[in-house]
């Protein structure tokens, strides 16, 4: 009875060992090592496709997204900032005696930015004073000289009149009795009226030439206008030996010192105008068909990483010169095209930025990226300021 015991249960037991050992294959085959409780992916799943229609679907949205903001919020990273560069060139010669500025200093309209030594100048004004003076003697000279020509004339005049009268008399006389006048006195009254009135006609002559030289008097005499001309001349010459600054700006590129000899016409320096600065953004053709004036426009500035400005459409490029056409009188001259695809034509988008925030920062031909919103879609406008966002931020490393 015992032995019958023993044997169930040793039965018994190896039924349990054998169950736990099929427990255990169930186990190490549900399972992989290292990978903890992870269950096996279940039949037909594959990673790698899942993974390439995420991508596609990706791609075909950006896709997407580019087409259709392309044309309503249009961007271009190929936009330059512009200004009025003036160089700074004096009207006068002479030698350089006081420089007032230094490179990239900001000035402001009529600061004095260098002085030319005014030394001959003054001489000339002084010169030119003299000379009006003087112009003005020589006419009262030349009014007195007609005034003595015209009493010459009145004084040939009364000798003419009186030969004149004694001629009559004479021949009246001789008519009413032969012999009481001789024919040589006759004669001699004729020759002296004759006389006379030659006399009278040189006086005349002599008076209109006088006044021929006199010309116009008081300030419309042409001498005296010829002499305030020069005199004025000559003090212009001399209040540009001082040289302003034209408006609020830079001053850059300066490269001369005290003692240069200015030449008139000849730079010296340039002068950035901080008046007015603007953006040229060079649109591709296909972009600008929904740009309007007054558009809202973002803008970043390479110089202000993290930052974006506002500003607004002012105007847009009606043409460009690709240099393809030869001068007058010759053969156009055609350039061809190498690749599959020709290259993307671009059109000038002038944008102005609308406040003063980015004021002193503006540096002439620095670089920029710029968005232009053409429509109020705020899907478009949201992703596109989001998009300027994100440029704005990786603008630090780049």
């Amino acid at each position: 009875m015992q032995k019958d015991n023993d044997e169930t249960s040793s039965e018994h037991l190896e039924s349990n060992t054998e169950d736990s050992k099929m427990k255990d294959s169930e186990n190490t085959e549900s399972t992989k090592p290292g990978d903890g409780n992870i269950a096996r992916p279940p039949k037909g799943y594959d990673p790698v496709r899942r993974v390439t229609r995420i991508v596609l679907t990706l791609c075909i949205l950006l896709f997407t997204w580019h087409l259709v903001s392309d044309r309503f919020t249009p961007s271009t990273d190929q936009a330059r900032i512009k200004g009025f560069v003036v160089p700074i060139a004096p009207k006068v010669s002479g030698n350089i005696k006081k420089i007032n500025v230094a490179i990239n200093q900001l000035v402001q309209k009529d600061d004095v930015l260098f002085k030319i030594d005014p030394q001959d100048y003054e001489i000339a004004v002084q010169a030119a004073e003299a000379n009006l003076d003087n112009t003005g003697q020589q006419l009262g000279v030349e009014t007195a000289a007609i005034q003595a020509a015209v009493e010459h004339v009145g004084d040939n005049k009364a000798i003419y009149i009186k030969t004149q009268k004694d001629y009559e008399r004479l021949k009246r006389i001789a008519r009413m009795d032969e012999g009481a006048v001789s024919k040589a006195l006759l004669d001699s009254a004729e020759a002296a009226m004759a006389q006379g009135k030659s006399r009278l006609g040189v006086a005349m002559a002599d008076l209109e030439k006088a006044r021929q030289q006199l010309g116009k008097t008081g300030q419309d005499n042409p001498k005296i206008r010829a002499a305030v001309v020069a005199l004025k001349k000559a003090r212009l010459d001399l209040s540009r030996t001082t040289v302003y600054a034209p408006s609020q700006g830079y001053i850059s590129n300066l490269q001369v010192d005290v003692g240069h000899y200015a030449k008139t016409g000849s730079p010296l320096m340039t002068f950035i105008s901080d008046s007015a600065i603007w953006i040229q953004a060079d649109m591709r053709e296909n972009s600008i068909g929904n740009i309007k004036k007054d558009n809202p426009v973002d803008i970043i500035l390479d110089i202000a990483p993290g930052k974006i400005f506002k500003g607004k459409v002012v105007n847009m490029g009606f043409g460009v010169d690709k240099g393809q056409s030869g001068s007058l009188g010759a053969l156009p001259t055609l350039k061809g095209s190498g690749g599959w695809l020709r290259d993307a034509q671009r059109f000038p988008v002038i944008i102005q930025f609308s406040d003063d925030e980015a004021k002193g920062i503006r540096l002439v031909g620095g670089q920029a990226d710029v968005m232009i919103y053409t429509g109020n879609n705020f899907i478009l406008n949201g992703l596109g300021r989001l998009w300027m966002r994100l440029m704005s931020i990786l603008s630090y490393v780049y």
